[in-house]
Parts: C-alpha cells; structure tokens; sequence
C-alpha cells in the first residue's frame, strides 16, 4: 500500500480559493491583502516535488510523529521491516529536513529513520549514515544518537567505521565521532570488545602529533572500555607526545584509572598531587593579592598556563564540559 501526500493538489486548491477571495473582495470594493512573502528556494523545492513525500506505509507515518523523544519508540512494532531499509536510508539522509531542524513534524523525520535503521540492525546503513558526521559535524541529535544506532547495527558496521577512521581525508571531528561508534560497539557486543580496542589501538600506533587531540579522544574510548591491554601503547603515545591531556589526563591518571597502580603507589600520587594543586592555588591567590596592591605586572602567559594545568581545574573544566554537553541534550529533547 503506498500513502502519497499530494501537496501539489493541496497547492492548486489554495492558489484558486485565494483567487475566489482577491475577485470578490475587488467586486465589493474592498482592499486586497497584503501578498504573501516568496517561498524559499527549499520550500519550494519540496513543494514542487511531491516525491519527497512519497512513501510506502509505515515509513510515511515518520513524517507525522514530530520531535522524538529521549526514549526511543518500538518502530519494529509499528510493522517495519528489512524491506523498508533503503527508503529508511533516503529519508536519515534528507538534508533539507536536517537543516530545517524544529519548523515542522516532517523536519523531524530523519531523526526517527536513523533509530529505525538502528532498531533494524540495518547493515546496509553504515556506510550511508556516515556522510552525516561529515555534513553535520555540529548537530548534537547525530553526535548523540548515531553512536547508538551503530552499537545497534554491530560488529558488522566494524570494517566500514575502520576504514573512514583510515581515510584522513575526513576532518577531525568526523573520525572522532566514528571512533566512539566503533567504542559503543565494543560495549554493547562484548564478543566485539577484542576487535574494537585492535582497531582504536591501531589508529595510536602511528604516534603522529598532528593527531595529538584526535589522540586523546582515542585513549578516552580505551579507558571506557577498560583496555588494560593497550596500556604499553597508549604509555608510548604519551611519551611521544601525541595525547592531548586534557581530554582524559595525563599517563598517570590513565594508569590510575585502569587500575594499573598499586595501592602504595596510588596513595602516593594522591598526595602529590594534592600538594602540587594546592601549592599552585596558594601561589594564584597570592599573586593576585599583589596584583590587588597595585604596582605589579600582570602575570605572564606561562603562568596562567601552570595555574590551568592542575588537576583540580582540568578536572573542573572537563565537568563544565559534560555539564554543557547534557544541558545542551536536555534541550534538544525537550517538549
């Protein structure tokens, strides 16, 4: 059964009752409306092509659900099926609903594709879904969601995430996205788990600088997922150089975190870097005591960058991060 919404028709229906209105007003001697403002290029272009809206049933009922909710719904059960994969796809694709986030129920139809493809453990989706992180690198709803899609989808999407992770012709933030698809993976498909770390670990090996936050995001995956056997390659990366220490610390807060430090040895770094941080504190408020009395140079760039690399404002800065980033989820998903 196919359900084609004829917006062409709808069209021509107002154009003639708005023609009916201007002829009678203009025999009662009335003024005319105001003219309606020019569509927009992309709204005409929508209008004019009435395939858009042309699709089988159920996947037309995506065009009326509106924002979805946090919670994602049973699709399977509103009768989708492996047939549906390839419309499913054109509609998670359709850039001008992207772009057009919020202005209508229709706006919101990829969104609800994407979950589908995910629920339907849809193969031939992970290639496809993937021109996203590069068209959108900004939109929250994909840097959320499409991680869970992939860890839906499973170990199958690996050698399509590997490869993209391969090609740096991506930007950054693209590969950083289908790294932590490739990590969700790992933690939804234990038996993927050992894959999962080969392929991250592989993308460290090279030590490159200029990969130095990519770097970081990587090493960030590992920890989540507990890759103690990757701990001699991500200790040379940081001997290299090569891990941006802001995204998850420094080697020392990695080998704390993986559970690499005995208990002697981690009682000691505490109160190291307990007194390291509050040594550093004391010395901020006391130049800025004598900044207060006057007569004083403000500090250098150096020490603004020591005073910012204590663990407790590093720390501090990381959780104003995740703050902003669930805040920012909160809005996106609210109403």
């Amino acid at each position: 059964m196919r359900i084609v919404l004829s917006i062409q028709k709808a069209c021509h229906i107002c154009v003639a009752f708005a023609t009916n209105k201007q002829d009678n007003l203009e025999r009662e001697g009335g003024a005319s409306p105001p003219a309606r403002p020019p569509r927009s290029p992309r709204a005409a272009d929508i209008m004019e092509n009435t395939e858009t809206y042309n699709y089988s049933a159920p996947v037309a009922q995506l065009l009326t659900l509106g924002k979805p909710d946090i919670d994602w719904l049973d699709y399977l059960a509103m009768g989708f099926t492996s047939e549906h994969i390839p419309e499913l796809i054109r509609l998670a694709l359709n850039e001008n609903w992207i772009e057009d986030e919020a202005e209508s129920d229709e706006s919101w139809t990829p969104y609800h594709a994407w979950r589908v493809l995910g629920q339907l453990r849809a193969e031939a989706a992970a290639e496809p879904l993937l021109s996203l992180y590069i068209s959108r690198p900004g939109n929250e709803w994909i840097i959320e969601e499409l991680p869970a899609v992939y860890a839906l989808i499973g170990p199958v999407a690996l050698p399509v995430l590997e490869a993209f992770l391969l090609d740096r012709s991506h930007s950054e933030d693209a590969r950083v996205q289908a790294a932590i698809s490739v990590e969700k993976i790992g933690q939804v498909t234990p038996d993927a788990r050992t894959t999962v770390i080969e392929i991250l670990s592989k993308q460290i090996e090279s030590f490159n600088a200029k990969d130095y936050e990519f770097n970081g995001f990587l090493v960030d995956s590992l920890v989540k997922l507990k890759a103690t056997e990757a701990a001699p390659l991500i200790e040379r990366a940081f001997a290299a150089n090569a891990v941006d220490t802001s995204i998850r610390g420094d080697w020392a807060d990695i080998q704390e975190e993986l559970g690499l430090l005995s208990p002697e040895q981690l009682e000691e770094r505490q109160q190291r870097v307990e007194i390291a941080d509050r040594e550093r504190r004391e010395g901020f408020e006391k130049r800025m005591l004598e900044l207060k009395s006057g007569g004083e140079a403000r500090p250098s760039g150096t020490y603004w960058r020591q005073i910012t690399n204590t663990t407790d404002f590093k720390k501090a800065k990381q959780k104003q991060k995740r703050k902003q980033s669930t805040l920012a989820r909160k809005k996106n998903h609210k109403h």
